[in-house]
């Protein structure tokens, strides 16, 4: 098989054809760099080379979502090796929540976030890289959670649903826009995060009140992305709700939770981005990693699997572990590939 450019490869995946290789990826945070746009890009500009992973998924700040909504964020303690804390937010009693509106795109760090894709998709275009590149938004629920300082069920089993619904759809256009937004300057898709969309945090019957339908007004403005992507973050997902969504691909914390790689891709139908454990990355168990990578390439036969951790890689990176997943999944590739030769041979060995 001629080799194929990481446009062509993930594409492959995405709609179930067996690419050259199988892609995989990984990102991370970059905490202080990812609050200036310019050096944002750089940054994942060259994380992206010294990886040479098939997909960019952009490292934004975690809490850009929240700021031009209200939320107030204390970014000093990122220097020392803390994070950031949201310090003040919009919504404290119910009746808050008629006071949020939808948010302008064109300014403020929403705007922040979309130059530095933009700079980062003009330094991919001027160095000849055809990458496919993923814009992180965040879900409604999830923003909103965050713009009440977790107070948000306790205001719907108050009796305040109406009111929360309402802000969800504000939440939603801003988001909606954004997302739109994102793929006309260039991303292959969004990379949709959803943090709430959990059975430890709420019912499923709850999540397709609160959470489904304004996922959907969002995901409607992603028609135009190739790879629009679901991240169901965290154990326990209400994977009976999620796996209907109209994304093309579907992104879990394989390994460390249920649904098996198996059933998401028995029950999806979709391409999955997953298959390592992040945090035994973290830790460097290279042979946990090992057997991860084994199972889910023997599993999928190479087809609709971009080989990728559930969720972010954290620091400090151990640069030699990362390397060593490429390599690993190299070598396996190439095992499989060997293995499949030589039964195809046996068997027109006794067919003859």
């Amino acid at each position: 098989m001629e080799k194929m450019t990481k446009i062509e490869r993930v594409a492959a995946a995405v709609s179930g054809e067996r690419p050259d290789r199988v892609p995989y990826s990984f990102w991370t945070h970059l905490p202080g760099i990812d609050l200036d746009p310019v050096l944002l890009a750089e940054k994942t500009y060259e994380f992206y080379k010294e990886y040479d992973i098939d997909v960019i998924k952009t490292m934004n700040n975690g809490m850009y979502a929240v700021e031009d909504f209200g939320c107030t964020v204390d970014y000093s303690e990122i220097q020392k090796g803390g994070t950031a804390k949201i310090t003040g937010t919009p919504v404290a009693a119910p009746d808050d929540w008629d006071k949020i509106d939808v948010c302008s795109i064109d300014k403020g760090s929403l705007r922040r976030e979309l130059y530095s894709l933009e700079l980062l998709l003009e330094r991919l275009s001027a160095s000849g890289e055809e990458v496919p590149v993923l814009f992180t938004v965040f879900s409604p629920l999830t923003i909103a959670d965050k713009l009440s300082a977790k107070k948000l069920l306790q205001h719907i089993e108050e009796g305040h649903g109406d009111k929360v619904k309402a802000a969800l759809e504000k939440i939603a256009r801003t988001t909606g826009a954004l997302a739109e937004r994102a793929i006309e300057l260039g991303a292959s898709g969004v990379f949709f995060a959803s943090q709430m969309s959990n059975y430890d945090v709420m019912p499923a019957d709850m999540y397709r009140e609160y959470g489904e339908p304004y996922d959907r007004q969002v995901l409607d403005h992603c028609s135009g992305g190739r790879m629009n992507t679901l991240h169901a973050h965290g154990g326990n997902i209400i994977f009976e709700v999620l796996k209907d969504y109209p994304v093309q691909v579907f992104n879990w914390h394989a390994w460390e939770s249920l649904p098996s790689v198996a059933a998401v891709h028995a029950l999806t139908g979709k391409c999955l981005m997953g298959g390592m454990n992040r945090m035994d990355i973290t830790h460097g168990e290279r042979n946990a990693v090992t057997e991860q990578i084994f199972q889910c390439c023997s599993l999928m036969g190479g087809r609709n699997i971009i080989l990728t951790p559930g969720c972010v890689i954290r620091y400090p990176l151990d640069k030699a572990m990362l390397h060593f997943i490429r390599t690993t999944k190299d070598e396996v590739e190439a095992s499989l590939c060997a293995e499949a030769h030589a039964s195809a041979e046996l068997s027109v060995s006794f067919g003859a």
